[in-house]
């Protein structure tokens, strides 16, 4: 038996090495040297080893550690991983509604999906899940883990995070859940307005679809303007990122890569004619904007075709081809690097992955407007800072019609707005998810619905949290073991309704009024609906240089 799981793990590691990574010479080290000090060791382990070793757990663990070395992105898939991989693209399934990767043995969360019971508890992009149901999730191997989070909808898992900036151990109590996929959270026309505001929060196979009809939709509302929300979104699928950035672009390069091996080498270019090329368009992006919507934002930016709001992007300029496997595992291979128009590469400096991974090297620069993104300026708000970033690998680009961007630290914006912060009491009613209880403890949709005639514009114009209820949440917190704070729950009162009112549109309408409600509370977006006279002065400068 040993000797068949030997040879099938040989000719794996063979089709991998061989086939996928290497070539004859590699800077000058023999391959076929090193994959026989690889093979000496592997049978080594499987001869001699004081206990019996697992062949395919040996195998995929020297890959994991092959191309951990590489960069924070590469990364192996096994075959159920590829299952949730296939579910995440095209379907649905119950749970916890969180996307995740193990780096350095830790559930990370990668982004949690909207409208799942994780982004409702206020679980975030970048969160380590140490502890699930009180059993230590440290070491946990990457195919184990959909096991303990996935399960039936309404039972309960609860997890202990570590938030980077929060000193203590952060408890959830998750109720599992069907888990939405659609691509495009909310797309409505913004209040007493012509401006249309869509949020898409990853790009999978339908995205562009996804786009396009909604906007379709909304044209026929009266949208006249348009605010693409990018907030929150990690990327996904390059071909998706070219189709959305070319609605909004006319015979412009979106994107190119370039590879070590020529063959990896690609452009993307706009074509004309394209359904959103004349609406005057704002982009909204900030820490979890990544990848394919970096390239998005970016080639608006480069290409002087709107503005770009918000805070800074993450800052990934890598791109992976996903290479399967006979087992129906798959490795992520970082083949290029990706620039936008202006030649730039946003990607952030990953040799510190610890400090890559808490998104250290992004540019945090003050708000305000910031369409000369001067070196000298950030130079100077950086020096103010405690986490300095490397400013040796921020560079200076140009865009069409001359304006400098900044390569090397994520999209910087066009016009930087940070997010309204809540106080630690609200943090701690929302972890425990004591808005959705209350929700159900003591209000009734259907009365609710029934009280406003289904009509939601009434609704949303008159529905208010008197004081009794106010009191209702504080007795819940309190029963919750939370110390109420009166100082804290004055400053955040107004988002408590909120984010009750906000919640009660999606449970009897749709997301779409969930978004409308929220929009009210929403720093950035409210921001970026009134700057469209600065976007559209940058778009006619662009025409206008097109035309000498």
């Amino acid at each position: 038996m040993k000797k068949r799981y030997f040879k099938v793990t040989l000719l794996v590691i063979l089709g991998v090495v061989i086939g996928l990574l290497f070539y004859p010479l590699i800077s000058g080290d023999n391959v076929y040297q090193q994959l026989e000090k690889y093979k000496y060791v592997f049978g080594l382990a499987m001869k001699e080893y004081v206990d019996d070793v697992n062949a395919g757990q040996l195998t995929e663990a020297a890959i994991k550690g092959m191309l951990n070395d590489l960069d924070p992105h590469s990364t192996y898939l096994s075959a159920k991983e590829m299952k949730s991989v296939n579910e995440d693209m095209q379907g649905s399934f119950e749970g916890v509604g969180i996307q995740f990767h193990v780096l350095n043995d830790t559930i990370t969360v990668v982004s949690p999906i909207k409208g799942g019971p994780s982004e409702a508890l206020g679980i975030i992009s970048g969160d380590k899940i140490v502890e699930i149901d009180g059993q230590n999730a440290i070491g946990l191997p990457q195919d184990s883990i959909p096991k303990l989070l996935r399960g039936p909808k309404g039972t309960v898992v609860k997890v202990a995070i570590v938030r980077y900036g929060e000193k203590d151990l952060l408890q959830f109590d998750i109720t599992r859940d069907k888990i939405p996929l659609y691509t495009l959270d909310y797309a409505y026309i913004f209040d007493n307005t012509d401006i249309g505001v869509i949020k898409i929060n990853r790009f999978a196979h339908t995205t562009h679809k996804e786009l396009t009809e909604a906007a379709n939709n909304l044209k026929q509302q009266g949208m006249k303007k348009l605010v693409l929300d990018l907030r929150g979104n990690p990327g996904g699928l390059l071909d998706q990122a070219y189709m959305m950035a070319d609605e909004f672009l006319s015979s412009d390069t979106i994107v190119y890569t370039k590879a070590r091996r020529e063959e990896n080498n690609e452009a993307y270019v706009a074509r004309s004619g394209q359904s959103l090329e004349n609406i005057p368009l704002i982009v909204l992006i900030d820490a979890g904007s990544a990848s394919a919507s970096e390239i998005v934002s970016g080639s608006i930016q480069d290409n002087d075709r709107g503005l770009i709001v918000g805070t800074n992007s993450f800052g990934k300029g890598l791109v992976q081809r996903q290479l399967p496997m006979s087992d129906g595992s798959a490795i992520r291979l970082t083949i290029a690097r990706y620039y936008t128009t202006s030649g730039r590469c946003i990607q952030r400096p990953y040799k510190d992955k610890a400090n890559y991974r808490n998104l250290f090297g992004r540019l945090e620069l003050e708000e305000g407007l910031n369409l000369e993104h001067a070196l000298d300026k950030i130079k100077k708000e950086e020096a103010n800072k405690k986490n300095k970033i490397d400013l040796d690998s921020i560079e200076i680009f140009y865009t069409k019609i001359g304006r400098p961007v900044l390569g090397g630290g994520g999209i910087t914006p066009d016009y930087i707005i940070k997010y309204d912060t809540i106080t630690q009491l609200s943090r701690q009613i929302r972890s425990k998810n004591l808005f959705n209880i209350f929700i159900n403890n003591e209000l009734n949709t259907k009365s609710i619905k029934e009280k406003y005639n289904n009509d939601f514009d009434k609704f949303n114009k008159d529905f208010k949290l008197n004081e009794t209820m106010f009191k209702k949440l504080r007795t819940l917190a309190e029963a919750k073991d939370i110390q109420w704070n009166e100082e804290q729950a004055a400053i955040d009162k107004e988002w408590y309704e909120t984010i009750i009112k906000s919640s009660l549109a999606r449970m009897i309408w749709d997301n779409n009024k969930e978004g409308i409600v929220w929009s009210k509370a929403d720093r950035q977006l409210n921001k970026a609906t009134e700057l469209f006279t600065i976007a559209e002065d940058i778009r006619n400068k662009r025409i206008k240089k097109d035309k000498r």
